[in-house]
Parts: C-alpha cells; sequence; structure tokens
C-alpha cells in the first residue's frame, strides 16, 4: 500500500522499521531559520532525515523579482532528493513540528511536482506523534542517497500572466491561503504591502485543522465545495509555502490536483503595475 496524501501516525510507526519508507522531518520557523534544524537535533522520528525550507527546499531569491520561498531549480531539487535517499521505491513520509503546514506540505507539493507519488504527509506533525507516546531521539543517522530521476508537471504550476488573465477573464477560482487578517490587509508583519490579489477569495490554510490534525476526507471535500464547483482553482499564500498545505488538502478530499501559485504575494507585489486589493 502506497500513501499519497496524510498517513495517521499509528500507520507510520507500523513502518518505522521499513526499509523502503524514508521519514522526513522538514520543520521551520520564519521567525528563525535556524530553529528547524536545531529542533530536528533535539527530538525527531528514528532515522528521519532533515530537509530545510531555506536551503533544500527553496530556490535562490532575487531582490525584487521572487517570492521570499523561490522554488528550487529542478536540477537542484533532484540532487536534494537523492542526496536525502529518495528514488522510485521509496514511500516518503514528510513531517514537521506543525499539522504540516511549515513546511512538510512544501515537501509533499515538490515531490508531486517532480513526479514521486508515494509521498505523505504525517497527520498532526511531531506533536501528535509526540503525544502518542511514540519514539523521538536525537541521534542522527547518516544519508543514504539514492538516485531520483524526476518527471516534472509543470501543469501544476499557475504563472504571474495567467493569474492576471485568470483576472481579468474571471474563469478561474483563485484562494488565498493566507491568515484572514492578512488577506484583508491587516496585521501585515511579513510583507511590505498588505492585500491581496483582486477577485481571490479568503481560506486560511488553518482553517480545518484540529487538535489531532485533519478530519475525515468528507470534511474538506465540504470545505472546498463551492471553490472547485466554479471550475479551475489556483491556490496562493505568501511565498508558496502554507498554500501548498490548502493543496494537499483538496487532493485529500478527492478534488482534482489545483494549480499553485508557487510565487504567490510576495512575487506578485515585486512588480507595482500588479493590481493590489
Amino acid at each position: 500500500m502506497s500513501y499519497t496524501t496524510f498517513i495517521q501516525p499509528k500507520e507510520a510507526l507500523e513502518n518505522l522499521q521499513d526499509p523502503n519508507f524514508l521519514f522526513v522531518d522538514c520543520s521551520y520557523s520564519l521567525a528563525d531559520k535556524k530553529w528547524g534544524v536545531e529542533e530536528y537535533k533535539k527530538a525527531h522520528i528514528p532515522g528521519a532525515v532533515y530537509a530545510d525550507l531555506h536551503y533544500d527546499l527553496s530556490g535562490e531569491i532575487i531582490a525584487g523579482k521572487t517570492s521570499r520561498h523561490p522554488l528550487p531549480r529542478k536540477e537542484a531539487l533532484v540532487k536534494t532528493l537523492s542526496k536525502l535517499g529518495i528514488d522510485e521505491n521509496v514511500q516518503v513520509v514528510v513531517y514537521d513540528a506543525t499539522a504540516g503546514f511549515m513546511a512538510a506540505a512544501r515537501m509533499w507539493w515538490l515531490l508531486r511536482w517532480a513526479g514521486h507519488e508515494k509521498v505523505a504527509v504525517l497527520n498532526g506533525g511531531k506533536a501528535v506523534w509526540a503525544a502518542a507516546g511514540y519514539p523521538l531521539t536525537g541521534d542522527i543517522m547518516p544519508l543514504q542517497p539514492k538516485q531520483f530521476v524526476g518527471n516534472f508537471n509543470d501543469s501544476m504550476l499557475a504563472s504571474v500572466s495567467e493569474v492576471m488573465a485568470s483576472i481579468e477573464a474571471g474563469n478561474t477560482c483563485l484562494i488565498d491561503s493566507r491568515t484572514a487578517d492578512r488577506y484583508a490587509g491587516q496585521n501585515e508583519t511579513i510583507d511590505p504591502v498588505a492585500g491581496h490579489i483582486p477577485t481571490a477569495i479568503s481560506k486560511p490554510f488553518n482553517a480545518q485543522i484540529g487538535a489531532e490534525g485533519v478530519a475525515a476526507p468528507a470534511v474538506y471535500k465540504d470545505h472546498f465545495k463551492e471553490e472547485f464547483a466554479k471550475g479551475d482553482v489556483v491556490f496562493y499564500c505568501g511565498s508558496g509555502v502554507t498554500a501548498a498545505y490548502n493543496v494537499l488538502l483538496s487532493v485529500y478530499a478527492g478534488y482534482p490536483f489545483p494549480k499553485l501559485y508557487a510565487g504567490s504575494w510576495s512575487e506578485w507585489i515585486t512588480d507595482p503595475a500588479r493590481p493590489v486589493a
């Protein structure tokens, strides 16, 4: 059996010793770039490797052009995935210190983009794993590299020009995944411009996360019902990270794989000619 959206902690525990399973810790804090790796060093799922949002799961930041977390170049991502020990036979389980939105869902999305379907986010993340009494360790095992072969699907991406065209045509449901206050242009503490992309609706990434993680798929089927009824769906957030969690939830719910505007708000506002609401 392969897991392609979420995996429950009990299921993950049962496969902890399976050599074809690889656990990847993606814990990260926007406020402190060093926090994630230090948290991993203190306590992680036994055998897990670490993938850093800034250094492993993002590309080069170009001031005034890219987002805060641009997608890595394809060749760089293939190199990273190979280094971590992923090939076509590996079932990847990604998790972080949150319910998966910082930044396990980002790695889930990157692997799906690269053509690897056997990847799932640990439901509830490290906190739920620990609360269940499952093992954590500070021991770091050496990496066991494999050869990852990418088969990238760029149809999963929405470009700036596509988003602009959708605003004018009104034929796409554009969803802002940031918290409601940032969507409304209030309490903007991360990006230099407040507001949202015109026509976008607010659907915060954390609106349907409980203490135990995600609920049954039917909950999210209903959560996104109106949006997917409108046709094509494009998710974005601040820099393309938490929007990946909404993409994951919608796929988990059974909807067609939606597009991600990976550059998101922090890329959108680099050009003052682009409209802001």
